[in-house]
């Protein structure tokens, strides 16, 4: 697709020489000659690309670009000034133009100008659809569930999203969604428009952790040959998620509480405090009052943390959730993956319900990904469901009492039949899909069917 450009210039010769060069490399041109006409024609169009003179009759440029930038903020400006106005340039940089050129200037360098201020544009178009796609999914949409817990949970992010600075402790079960939350709480607050950052405090060492939230100065180090803003800084006006926060060695702890205590630090081998403004969001699947105790966490930071504490249940507390996020994961699969799959049997639905689901919701996930990806049909039924999930109801044989003669007691073999035979009748015979929830081949299920028969085992247990 073209870059769009508008030229914004009350010269006619230099209007019809831009527009002849750029068309001339493949821009699609349009222009005005006062600053009313530049941003009315800004507004109908939409140009991705503005060239701007600072110098118009009815305004100057810093006024049409004011405007401009509020009505479109993607929009990439290249103001254009008179030698030696350098203080307008650096204004005009100030409100957003993207590049500045001094007259007189060569058109080539308004071509090279022109072509980075596209590029600028295509990359800040990317990341406003990604910002826009990601509010969408993670404002609380995706936070599905009628529980009492679920309900619970989505009140207090909306309590939470009015606040622009409290820190907010997310706990529960490895699987629970604590991510999902912590992307909610920023994307439902006015900082959505501004980076969140997430660091895993499990995945370093106490030093590299340091440096990843801190950043550090050249020279710090050995290895340090340039200075690196850490993700405290990179997320200045956003929020920065401490995912495993249980996990953070006791020096970076004394340092985040510092840094919590006075909303600024210093890099790694700096000397210079750096202040920022962020939201803290921390989550852990362990017992921090428990860490507390055995002198793992600090007490101080725990309670600075958790000045706003989200619980998130076990999924198999959350009642008939498992039924409503097995949908939303159906339909999200079948989507991707091109299947018809919308339902659940009343067999299958049951199951899910009854079992314990130690994985939490990822696991749900996995395994309706896997349903989808692997198997056909409209609806999800038990032969499409794990050995995990099918061997939820107990063996059919009765356990002997401790007096019973041991002879009452089953041969490894019967056991296997029995075994083989209930899945069989869960497969309505299917093989294939039979072998697959043995964890065995169909070639291997072949032969023990076999051999058991000729012990009339299995052919006593599927007839």
């Amino acid at each position: 697709m073209k870059t769009s450009v508008l030229v914004v210039d009350d010269e006619l010769l230099i209007r019809k020489s831009l527009s002849k060069v750029l068309r001339a490399r493949g821009y699609g041109v349009e222009t005005a000659s006062t600053g009313a006409e530049g941003l009315e024609k800004a507004a109908s169009i939409r140009p991705q690309v503005m060239i701007l003179d600072m110098r118009l009759p009815d305004t100057d440029g810093l006024s049409v670009l004011r405007r401009v930038r509020q009505v479109d903020p993607l929009l990439q400006v290249i103001v254009i000034t008179a030698f030696g106005d350098v203080q307008s340039a650096v204004d005009a940089m100030k409100l957003g133009a993207c590049d500045f050129l001094r007259k007189p200037y060569e058109m080539e360098d308004i071509v090279l100008a022109t072509e980075s201020a596209g590029r600028n544009f295509r990359q800040a178009s990317e990341l406003d659809l990604y910002r826009r796609q990601a509010w969408r999914h993670y404002s609380g949409e995706e936070i599905i569930g009628e529980s009492a817990a679920m309900r619970d949970v989505r009140d207090l992010i909306e309590k939470v999203v009015r606040s622009q600075a409290t820190s907010v402790l997310i706990t529960g079960d490895s699987g629970t969604g604590k991510e999902l939350v912590a992307r909610a709480i920023h994307y439902r607050s006015d900082r959505s428009q501004a980076p969140l950052m997430e660091v895993n405090c499990s995945s370093f060492h106490e030093s590299l952790l340091e440096n990843e939230l801190f950043g550090h100065e050249r020279g710090a180090f050995t290895d340090a040959t340039d200075t690196k803003k850490g993700l405290v800084e990179l997320c200045d006006g956003g929020t920065l998620f401490l995912d495993e926060v249980a996990d953070m060695p006791i020096p970076t702890q004394a340092k985040l509480l510092r840094f919590i205590d006075h909303r600024n630090f210093k890099r790694v081998g700096g000397a210079q405090d750096i202040t920022v403004d962020i939201r803290l969001v921390a989550a852990t699947n362990k017992d921090l009052e428990a860490e507390v105790r055995g002198g793992r966490f600090r007490n101080d930071l725990y309670f600075r943390l958790k000045v706003v504490s989200i619980h998130l249940a076990p999924l198999c507390e959350r009642g008939d959730d498992v039924l409503l996020l097995g949908h939303h994961f159906l339909g999200e699969f079948s989507r991707k993956f091109s299947k018809r799959f919308s339902d659940f049997t009343p067999e299958a639905a049951q199951r899910f319900l009854s079992y314990s689901w130690p994985g939490n919701v990822r696991e749900l996930r996995n395994l309706i990904e896997r349903v989808v990806l692997l198997e056909e049909g409209e609806k999800v039924a038990l032969e499409h469901l794990p050995p995990e999930m099918l061997g939820q109801r107990g063996p059919s044989f009765e356990v002997p009492s401790r007096a019973a003669d041991a002879s009452s007691l089953p041969t490894l073999a019967q056991i296997e039949a029995e075994h083989i035979g209930e899945v069989l009748r869960l497969t309505a015979g299917n093989k294939s899909r039979a072998a697959r929830i043995l964890g065995i081949s169909r070639q291997g299920l072949i032969e023990k069917l076999r051999r058991s028969r000729l012990d009339g085992g299995v052919d006593r247990q599927v007839s």
